[in-house]
């Protein structure tokens, strides 16, 4: 049996194409190596466009420190007031300190 040189070609062409596009989609649905950034969250969860995040906007770590976080307790979060909170901890992180 004789195999044409141009299906061979076509065929790595195609296997070569479909891995990058995997490749490409796994790289968008990987979770990033740490907390997202300020400008990341402000992006994600300002929902209103008004630079600030209110406690209905907000959820998980932040929603439940917003209290604390709203540190002239206008009721929003401002990139000034992220910038100024404490670091999260990672699950299983100790205290430095201890």
């Amino acid at each position: 049996m004789k195999i044409n040189k141009q299906w061979i070609v076509i065929g790595v062409a195609t296997l070569f194409f479909t891995s990058n596009e995997l490749s490409a989609q796994q790289d968008e649905n990987r979770r990033p190596d740490g907390p997202p950034s300020i400008e990341q969250l402000m992006e994600d969860l300002d929902a209103d466009g008004d630079e600030r995040l209110s406690k209905k906007e907000v959820k998980g770590p932040l929603k439940r420190d917003f209290a604390k976080l709203d540190l002239d307790e206008d009721g929003y979060l401002t990139k000034e007031e992220l910038e100024k909170a404490p670091k999260p901890k990672r699950r299983g992180q100790r205290d430095r300190n201890n």
